[in-house]
């Protein structure tokens, strides 16, 4: 650890830090657009507005469904291409097995066919009697199945969630990388710090432990010319990946001294106190493990004087 200055400041022993660290970890980065990204909603939603406002011509006819099926297909083939999100998938193409015995497999491609003819029709028709779609047309009660999709666009929205969670971390810090730079014009960052935009920002040449690594962040000193490259994530429940993490950036810290560079780890959140052995060993081993709340108290004014 290199900001004993910084831990004194806060009223807090230096040999209490660690403690300073994990008492100081917040539950919650979400904001109130964590729970569902309305715009993403309606958006995807529209792309299949017209084909679903087709489609509403199938709601309700039991009678005869599968002439009329027909007919519809025949006006617009089209149609097909709203079919997965009818079942809550972005899949293309979908393979499903028929006959569990003979392990027949059945390939559907939701694209506009070229052909029409009544065994593509039969191909489709298919489909939707096995997968359940044909009882949504004519028996679920469904009135309009753009509104149906908008439901299930926000079910499927919701499974982005933990990526909103990364991402919003990464504002946050970057917040703070912001209002830093303003107030130090020698200093700058970027971010998505891949080897080579580091060279082409800073005319550094970095080794990389691996060909797809990213840093979230790298800081660069005019004045001292330090590079800081900064990892950033935040876990709020228990998993096998804390440790593992804590691991990788230990290796990682020695590695990028090794060349000359500061390497500094800003992690948060509750999940971290059902791995506080693994956090405090690379606590003890590294230069800069941080969270928020020291980001908030200025130690970035601490690290790179």
């Amino acid at each position: 650890m290199k900001y004993e200055n910084f831990i004194m400041k806060q009223n807090i022993r230096v040999e209490n830090a660690f403690e300073y660290l994990y008492r100081n970890l917040i539950p919650t980065i979400a904001d109130f657009d964590y729970l569902v990204d309305w715009q993403t909603v309606v958006n995807n939603k529209r792309k299949y507005e017209l084909l679903l406002t087709n489609l509403n011509f199938l709601l309700g006819k039991k009678e005869n469904f599968q002439e009329e099926f027909e007919f519809l297909f025949r006006q617009n083939p089209s149609i097909v291409e709203a079919f997965p999100i009818l079942l809550a998938t972005r899949e293309i193409e979908i393979n499903m097995i028929d006959n569990l015995q003979e392990l027949n497999v059945n390939r559907f491609v939701f694209r506009r066919p070229n052909l029409v003819n009544i065994d593509i029709i039969n191909h489709y028709y298919y489909f939707i009697e096995q997968t359940g779609l044909k009882s949504l047309f004519c028996e679920y009660g469904i009135t309009n199945l753009v509104d149906y999709v908008f439901g299930v666009e926000v079910g499927l929205n919701s499974n982005a969630r933990k990526n909103r969670t990364g991402n919003s971390m990464e504002e946050i810090v970057e917040y703070f990388l912001t209002d830093f730079c303003l107030k130090n014009k020698h200093i700058k960052y970027i971010s998505q710090a891949t080897r080579e935009k580091i060279y082409i920002e800073f005319g550094i040449n970095i080794n990389i432990d691996k060909n797809n690594r990213r840093f979230d962040f790298a800081l660069y000193n005019t004045y001292t010319q330090q590079l800081y490259l900064l990892e950033v994530n935040y876990y709020s429940s228990q998993g096998s990946k804390l440790k593992a993490t804590a691991g990788e950036y230990k290796y990682l810290n020695d590695f990028l001294k090794s060349q000359g560079f500061e390497f500094i780890w800003i992690t948060d959140g509750k999940g971290w106190l059902t791995a506080l052995n693994s956090l405090e060993e690379t606590f003890n081993h590294n230069d800069y493990v941080i969270n928020i709340e020291m980001l908030k108290n200025g130690i970035l004014e601490e690290i790179c004087k």
